[in-house]
C-alpha cells in the first residue's frame, strides 16, 4: 500500500497533527466537564474551559486566522494569546478553593 505523497507534506502533517490534538483536548474537556455537572465543582468547569483552550482553541483561532490571511506573526500571537487564556484558565482551576 502506497501513501499518497500529499499526505506526507509537512504542512498537511502538521494540520493533521493539530487537528488530532484538538479532537483528544476535547475528549479530556469533555471529561473534566462531566465532572463538573456530576459534582457541581467550579473547579472542573474551569479545567474544562482550560483543556478546551489549550487544544481546540488554539486549533480554531490558528485556523481561523491563517483562513483570514493574517501573516505569521498575527498567527503566532493569536495562538499564544489562546494559549495564555487557557492557562489561566487551568491555574485558576488548581487555585480557587
Amino acid at each position: 500500500m502506497t501513501v499518497p505523497l500529499d499526505l506526507l507534506a509537512p504542512d498537511a502533517v502538521a494540520e493533521l497533527s493539530r487537528a488530532l490534538t484538538a479532537v483528544v483536548g476535547l475528549f479530556v474537556a469533555s471529561l473534566a466537564y462531566r465532572g463538573y455537572r456530576r459534582n457541581d465543582a467550579p473547579k472542573m468547569r474551569w479545567l474544562a474551559v482550560g483543556i478546551g483552550s489549550l487544544t481546540a482553541g488554539v486549533y480554531a483561532a490558528v485556523t481561523v486566522a491563517v483562513w483570514a490571511g493574517a501573516g505569521a506573526g498575527i498567527v503566532l500571537l493569536v495562538r499564544g494569546l489562546v494559549t495564555v487564556a487557557g492557562l489561566c484558565a487551568v491555574l485558576y482551576a488548581l487555585l480557587v478553593e
